[in-house]
């Protein structure tokens, strides 16, 4: 356990200085397609990466929670929710208690962010609250906690704000066309960087999506098999997992950037029982067949 949580930081640090290096070269490349000169090009292109990078450390929470149309939950209105929340921080070991925010949706589903435990959320949508039993919500409620105690949390939400932003790039400068920067330029180290740029502008987004999806899916399993050592009942986690992947409605809020967060994949339809390399999620079946194994 104490090792994936290394991993995920590690691995959070080269994602973060990944999708920096490429978001400047797709900048670079941007600036000399609108003649921008080399040295102002680089200048420009570096500033705005870390500037971007930086805001979206710190602020990945509040970015995903606005796209979600999340809101603060209130005792009153979700007591046992609340309770339940406060009851598994000490089975979790978390020494910071997550903030709550509740989605209005038909859908059941939920996801936790933040960049680490001490400034993290759990989201929950108004149908999970309805549609399912206490031991049902405590089995959500502990993966969720799973992913904020093994510092999921940052890289999901780091991953899925930067590739946001760079699919949003993508869309705006795919079609520049090259004409736009020819220019009487021998540097050959600015035609290199050009050329990565371009390829990063073309591929980023795909190579940004393979890897939020194989992050996605590998730390689902791991955040199943932590949610059953807090509550020491796999079977709530099963039947809530069952009622999520069995309930049609959709969920209005979501887009492509941030379906991995969730506990199952929110887009319903084909997606919903994919098994293939571009699936959010591992099966729901593969899921419960690992957790049974556990009993």
């Amino acid at each position: 356990m104490f090792e994936d949580i290394k991993k995920n930081k590690i691995k959070s640090g080269f994602v973060i200085f990944g999708f920096l290096v490429m978001l400047s070269l797709i900048l670079y490349y941007i600036c000399m397609a609108f003649n921008v000169s080399g040295p102002a090009a680089i200048t420009f292109a570096l500033i705005f990466s870390i500037c971007s990078t930086w805001i979206t450390y710190y602020n990945s929470d509040k970015i995903v929670l606005k796209l979600a149309n999340a809101r603060p939950a209130t005792l009153e209105e979700d007591k046992k929710v609340v309770g339940i929340l406060d009851a598994l921080m000490l089975s979790a070991g978390l020494e910071y208690r997550p903030k709550l925010y509740i989605v209005d949706s038909n859908q059941p589903n939920a996801f936790a962010t933040g960049r680490n435990p001490k400034n993290s959320v759990i989201c929950l949508t108004t149908a999970l609250l309805d549609k399912l039993n206490y031991y049902e919500l405590e089995g959500v409620i502990a993966h969720e906690m799973s992913h904020i105690k093994n510092y999921d949390i940052l890289l999901s939400a780091v991953v899925s704000v930067l590739l946001g932003l760079i699919v949003m790039l993508s869309d705006m400068f795919s079609r520049i066309s090259f004409s736009k920067s020819d220019r009487d330029n021998d540097n050959k180290a600015s035609v290199i960087l050009m050329i990565l740029g371009v390829i990063c502008l073309v591929f980023a987004p795909l190579f940004g999506k393979l890897m939020q999806l194989a992050l996605s899916r590998r730390r689902e399993f791991l955040a199943d098999a932590t949610a059953v050592e807090i509550t020491r009942n796999p079977n709530g986690l099963i039947s809530a997992l069952r009622k999520l992947d069995a309930d049609t409605n959709t969920l209005n809020s979501v887009n492509s950037a941030t379906a991995n967060m969730y506990i199952v994949t929110p887009f319903k339809g084909k997606e919903r029982k994919s098994k293939d390399l571009f699936s959010t999620h591992p099966s729901i079946e593969d899921r419960i067949a690992a957790l049974e194994n556990i009993k």
